[in-house]
């Protein structure tokens, strides 16, 4: 050991500069990492001025990319896994080094004080307890001279009843463990949601422009209308004044295309809000509306919600969590009573000759023993120990019986949006024969304008009851995984959280 104070306090400069976080490892333990889709489209930027043609698979993978949201949870997953990091050194040896310099100054004499002291402990998984200490001083004063002491202590204490046995030891690792995986379902569960959201907003700019298309094409057949009884007014074939119903129509139809042009501009700014793009930026949903039939039985149904959804998951990690800390708490109200044993060595040295130097050591074993008497608070944490596995309990049967209601009420919603959207298909392709047949009797005087404006609205509220029911079924599709808790491979995304 150096017995010069400066290079002693050089030494403890060095520790500190090696034990200090450096700038490069800040910046390399702040790298986030992001969900990826397996296969990714190919996402492009238009060039400037041109509108963004985006597929739906594109805008997930941009969702993925750039959501904050989904930033923001990796970026905790940063900490979270740190803290199970930490967690799972309880069983390495922890090193710490102390040290001192002290000078003293009295009326006859000058003293200086250097002192180190390097100390390794560490815990078993039986809850037994190592500590090896070193001590080096150097002690100089003017009157005395130069003391040189120096010693190693070990200590070893061994549980038998608090803290005592691997359950009890290893309690804080497990739950470490179960609140890293309770973290990653929060993750799936979190890019799930987001993702359901990216759905849900593109599909509405979907049917905003399909709005905007239904509205221009009425005003497009009321233009026409206005046309032909123009023509049929001018051969004599209509009153004058049956124009003006035709007129007020073209009015109202104008109205429909600012409505839905105006709608189709706020899903387009919804868009690019969730997937953090410039809200300037033009976009043109591209997705074609179809719609193919899904059948799924609902108990198979609830078999994947049980093995994949995160919610359920969770519920089952914290009856374990209540479980741990329930045997905790009980092992705390126990006596310590402990062995324990020890050895320490302890030299010293002085600088002068009339005083001799020592060496001298002892050994020691024996029996500890703590015993709580009148503790409530102990038996206070032991019985809300109890209460959170009863209250846990009720929340998993809570949690199946939703998910299983949930789970048959979107399974039946999905087989009925489809019957519906037959329905609708059905009725959006005959009340198009209608009109065409109704303008047909108008243009040979068989029919009137009144007639055909009507079968017009019949056809337009057709129309948006199809446009409607396609979203609905969709859309059911999209919540039924989110139920199942299976979003994420039906659009064959990585969380990419290793």
């Amino acid at each position: 050991m150096p017995s010069d104070p400066r290079r002693l306090l050089a030494t403890v400069a060095l520790l500190m500069t090696l034990s200090a976080p450096t700038k490069a490892w800040m910046e390399e333990i702040l790298q986030p990492s992001a969900p990826v889709m397996n296969a990714p489209p190919v996402v492009a930027e238009p060039p400037a001025g041109e509108v963004m043609e985006l597929t739906l698979a594109k805008a997930v993978a941009l969702g993925l990319q750039g959501n904050r949201t989904i930033r923001s949870a990796y970026l905790q997953r940063i900490s979270q896994r740190f803290d199970l990091k930490v967690a799972e050194e309880q069983f390495d040896p922890q090193f710490n080094v102390q040290g001192r310099y002290i000078v003293t100054q009295r009326d006859d004499d000058r003293e200086q004080l250097n002192e180190v002291s390097p100390t390794v402990s560490m815990e078993g998984p039986l809850g037994t307890h190592f500590s090896l200490s070193w001590m080096e001083a150097l002690n100089r004063s003017g009157e005395v001279g130069s003391r040189h002491s120096r010693g190693v202590t070990f200590t070893v204490i061994q549980p038998l009843l608090r803290d005592a046995g691997r359950d009890v030891a290893t309690a804080p690792l497990r739950l470490a463990r179960l609140s890293e995986q309770m973290n990653q379902l929060e993750l799936q569960s979190t890019v799930s949601q987001v993702v359901t959201q990216i759905v849900l907003a593109y599909r509405e700019l979907l049917r905003a422009q399909e709005q905007v298309r239904i509205a221009g094409d009425g005003l497009a057949r009321s233009r026409q209308l206005a046309e032909v009884n123009e023509a049929l007014i001018a051969a004599g074939q209509m009153a004058e004044f049956d124009i003006v119903q035709t007129q007020a129509d073209m009015a109202s139809r104008e109205l429909d295309v600012e409505e839905a042009i105006n709608q189709r501009e706020s899903r387009r700014l919804e868009l690019l809000h969730l997937l953090a793009l410039d809200l300037a930026t033009p976009l043109r949903a591209s997705e074609p509306l179809t719609a193919q039939q899904v059948s799924l039985d609902a108990e198979e149904a609830r078999r994947i919600a049980k093995a994949h959804q995160p919610e359920y998951l969770t519920q089952l990690i914290a009856r374990e969590q209540v479980e741990t800390h329930a045997a905790v708490a009980h092992n705390q109200r126990l006596w310590d009573i402990s062995l324990v044993g020890g050895a320490s060595q302890l030299q010293d040295r002085f600088g002068r000759s009339e005083y001799p130097s020592d060496r001298r050591w002892n050994a020691y074993a024996g029996v500890q023993v703590e015993i709580p008497i009148g503790n409530a608070g102990l038996r206070r944490d032991e019985v809300q120990a109890r209460v959170n596995i009863y209250d846990q309990a009720l929340r998993l049967a809570e949690t199946e019986q939703t998910l299983a209601r949930d789970i048959d009420d979107a399974v039946r919603s999905l087989e009925a949006q489809w019957r519906q959207f037959q329905l609708a298909q059905r009725a959006a392709e005959l009340s198009q024969r209608a009109l065409e047949l109704e303008r047909e009797k108008l243009s040979v005087g068989r029919s009137s304008n009144f007639q055909v404006l009507s079968q017009e609205t019949e056809l337009r509220n057709a129309q948006h009851a199809r446009l409607k029911a396609l979203i609905a079924y969709l859309n059911a599709q999209t919540q039924l995984d989110l139920r199942l808790g299976m979003t994420l491979e039906s659009w064959d995304i990585a969380l990419n959280d290793d």
